[in-house]
């Protein structure tokens, strides 16, 4: 963890204890600046400054909360109007507002204080506290009136989803979960957490029910679309699979495992939205 991340952490927690509140209130964004959400902000492991930004639906509202566990790094850095800073072009953050149109309270998930630095959640993402931080939020919501809460999480984003299905119970547990380009292969790296995938996890212990998302010329070595089926398969009879095809074509090289490409979705927006929430939909009548 970097100095700087150490110093944000220390003043997120002094933060914290000066305003004297789990829940802070929204941060009002200038008038003249996009609006993507309400702000919020919980004490999180270890007191650590804990951001996300919740979004509206817009026309009837299903009652519903997707909270939305981003690839890469993690650190979408929100802004003051709820914003993504960073990881614009992943496929989740992309399809926020087509998820709101239908009716969908979307939750944007930020790196706590603490990881905030250039590795971002790093190996964060399959330890025990940050399940425990994602239940946070998932509580919260329900305190706010949510009738469920699903996790949709991409690329390394599906290692926080199964790490929260898999070990939170009760009121801090998700509904469901939607996993796409789901990461089910190691490969070898420089810094060890960059290997992890989500058998690293104990998928046995999911029950909610589960759709993981691929794309079949999805060529990331990471996220093979023949994956799927063995996590599927560990995870046991909640586990759905779905491939699609289209969009921009097979990618080659370093940009396989980005948002711009199949990998992402990319070109396909709307029809993985339609996908994510016909899972969603059929699991929650």
């Amino acid at each position: 963890m970097s100095s700087g991340a150490d110093r944000l952490g220390r003043a997120a927690r002094l933060g914290l204890a000066a305003l004297g509140a789990m829940a802070l209130g929204a941060w009002a964004p200038p008038a003249d600046a996009q609006d993507c959400g309400r702000l919020q902000r919980l004490a999180g492991h270890g007191g650590q400054v804990l951001p996300f930004a919740v979004s509206p639906p817009e026309g009837q509202a299903r009652g519903v909360s997707l909270v939305l566990l981003a690839g890469g790094h993690g650190h979408v850095a929100l802004d003051a109007a709820g914003c993504p800073a960073q990881l614009k072009g992943n496929a989740l953050l992309r399809a926020r507002p087509l998820l709101q149109a239908r009716g969908y309270e979307v939750v944007t998930l930020d790196a706590p204080a603490d990881y905030q630095g250039a590795d971002g959640l790093a190996d964060f993402r399959i330890a025990p506290a940050h399940a425990e931080d994602i239940g946070r939020v998932v509580r919260w919501l329900r305190e706010q009136g949510a009738r469920q809460v699903w996790l949709l999480g991409t690329s390394r984003g599906s290692l926080s989803a199964v790490n929260a299905a898999s070990r939170l119970r009760g009121d801090a547990a998700p509904d469901g979960l939607v996993i796409s380009a789901v990461l089910s292969t190691s490969v070898t790296a420089r810094k060890s957490w960059a290997g992890h995938h989500v058998f690293d996890l104990p998928l046995e212990q999911i029950r909610q029910p589960t759709l993981l998302l691929g794309h079949v010329d999805d060529s990331c070595p990471r996220s093979p679309p023949s994956g799927q089926e063995r996590v599927a398969q560990r995870i046991g009879a909640s586990a759905r699979t779905r491939l699609m095809s289209g969009g921009s074509g097979p990618v080659s090289g370093p940009d396989a495992c980005e948002g711009r490409s199949p990998h992402g979705f990319w070109g396909q927006d709307a029809e993985m939205v339609d996908e994510t929430l016909a899972f969603v939909e059929g699991a929650s009548r």
